[in-house]
């Protein structure tokens, strides 16, 4: 007789964990919001200005995927590479999500850049470094590629391995800091990063913050997310003062010893991870490193990849219009 799986736990409509260690992504939230998370294919052929493509790499078998913006008059010759890391509190998310499609088929088109997105391993069947280490392995293949010994036809066409950035949403702007100070330590040439753009990391300390308490849930973060999420993340018997969560701790290494390019920091008002992101930036300026604050006023947590919000909100449309344009004016100012 077969015995049935028990449900252990369920994470806000986003995640259902059973008694035998496995794991049911499937949304369980309002079903006219299901879309943003439907896996979108990759296109060769130019959709509104912008193809897409999905690689394995060699050895380590990383997944990617590529969004190539169609050639117009007045381009560069070579490209800006941004490398892209997906949030979903390290256990949900996938970089061919709709949420994400949106967003950076549009970023991609507007800022001109080539958009690398790394479909990275997920908790609890993977727990921490597991992601951060697979957005290292990804900017070390662009490494290679840059180098001669790999080859990626849309790459090595189109892409200035010279001006590559770090972009990532919520938990993935926990791994623009990581991969950023690990590529500090390492010799990355020819590849070279000009920049380093956090959107809404997941910074947070093992205590509640103010903002926490006091700032509006979303569907993108509740607390619920919060604390279960990374309780199944982060490897066995640690908390959230580690140094991936909590970057500005008594755990981390100190920020002033770190070797890290310019960063555009991006924060939402409304943002329940607001204070503890702050204590960052403010760390940040300390240690008298290159970062520019940009704040988006009237929103919350990844207000950007909430698709009916920009159609339908007018404020929502204008940060996210807003936030894109500063993104867009700091890569072109890292030459």
């Amino acid at each position: 007789m077969v015995q049935e799986k028990k449900v252990v736990d369920q994470v806000s409509g986003w995640l259902t964990l059973f008694d035998d260690g496995s794991v049911d992504r499937t949304w369980t939230g309002p079903p006219q919001v299901k879309f943003m998370s439907d896996a979108v294919p990759p296109h060769h052929h130019f959709v509104d200005g912008v193809a897409t493509s999905d690689v394995i790499t060699g050895g380590g078998g990383l997944k990617l995927r590529i969004y190539l913006p169609e050639r117009q008059e007045g381009d560069l010759e070579k490209l800006p590479v941004l490398l892209h890391f997906h949030g979903g509190g390290f256990c949900i998310s996938e970089a061919d999500w709709f949420m994400y499609y949106a967003v950076y088929t549009r970023l991609s088109r507007a800022a001109r850049v080539i958009v690398v997105s790394v479909y990275l391993r997920r908790a609890p069947e993977h727990r921490l470094p597991a992601a951060c280490d697979d957005g290292f392995a990804a900017l070390l293949w662009l490494r290679s590629v840059a180098g001669g010994s790999s080859h990626q036809p849309w790459l090595n066409d189109n892409a200035d391995f010279s001006r590559v950035f770090l972009i990532g949403d919520s938990s993935g702007g926990n791994i623009v800091h990581n991969v950023a100070a690990r590529a500090g330590e390492e010799d990355i040439t020819p590849l070279r990063i000009a920049g380093a753009i956090p959107i809404h990391p997941g910074f947070c300390r093992s205590r509640r913050s103010r903002s926490e308490l006091e700032q509006p849930e979303t569907p993108f973060l509740t607390l619920d997310m919060a604390d279960k999420f990374l309780k199944l993340a982060l490897p066995v018997g640690a908390t959230k003062d580690h140094p991936i969560t909590c970057p500005m701790g008594e755990e981390a290494p100190p920020v002033e010893e770190l070797k890290l390019p310019p960063y555009l920091y991006c924060m939402a008002e409304q943002d329940m991870m607001k204070d503890t992101e702050m204590e960052f930036y403010e760390a940040m300026k300390r240690a008298k490193k290159e970062v520019e604050l940009v704040t988006s006023h009237g929103v919350g947590h990844s207000f950007y990849l909430n698709k009916i919000a920009v159609d339908f909100d007018p404020n929502t449309a204008q940060q996210t219009d807003r936030l894109f344009q500063r993104i867009k004016e700091f890569i072109q100012n890292q030459l």
